[in-house]
């Protein structure tokens, strides 16, 4: 019954009092950002859902479009502003993502949406993790985020789909807010985002 119906509903009603008590938040990030990124607040990107339908997750964006002289983005450490840092720091930049919960692409907890191009290197476990609605959290991000390996990833995503329920997601819910309040995870290395992933033998 939770699977098929109480998580979705739970999802909404969540996702909706959290962004109310948040908006004041959004509000003032919005406008930060907007100035600092001159104009572009938010970071829209294709990302496969359940059963690998695109959809466009919607994040606030924490670094600028810098390039270099041959027109190449910096890295990613030499675009990320103050602000920028601040909110990914603090798992702010996510806070956008609860409008893609409440629209049905998303649920608050499940296997991160990937990129769109990772779809052909994934094997047929990996692929498993499209069963169910990507989430804002899930058993991964708890279990290490950015610092552990792809593979590793995926078997946790995998795990959480076959053996979700109510008494895990609160789990995982629980210790998702011990883990922003930490700042553990968060960057993989001495990069500010994971690397690309590239398939696995």
């Amino acid at each position: 019954m939770y699977r098929s119906f109480f998580k979705r509903l739970f999802d909404c009603l969540i996702a909706t009092i959290v962004f109310i008590i948040v908006f004041p938040f959004f509000a003032v990030i919005t406008i930060l950002l907007f100035i600092v990124n001159r104009g572009k607040p938010f970071f829209f990107q294709e990302r496969p859902g359940k059963g690998e339908r695109i959809f466009k997750v919607i994040k606030f964006k924490t670094m600028t479009d810098e390039m270099d002289g041959g027109g190449k983005l910096l890295p990613d450490n030499l675009r990320m502003t103050p602000i920028g840092q601040f909110v990914r720091k603090t798992s702010l930049d996510e806070i956008p993502q609860l409008l893609n919960v409440i629209i049905g692409e998303m649920s608050l907890i499940g296997p991160r949406p990937l990129l769109v191009s990772y779809l052909p290197l994934y094997n047929e476990t990996q692929k498993l993790r499209h069963q169910i609605r990507p989430g804002i959290t899930g058993w991964a991000q708890v279990n290490g985020r950015n610092a552990i390996s792809w593979e590793q990833k995926f078997e946790y995503d995998v795990w959480y789909v076959n053996n979700y329920s109510f008494l895990l997601d609160f789990k995982i819910g629980i210790l998702t807010i011990l883990k922003i309040l930490k700042s553990e995870g968060i960057n993989a290395g001495e990069s500010v985002t994971m690397q690309e992933f590239s398939g696995c033998d």
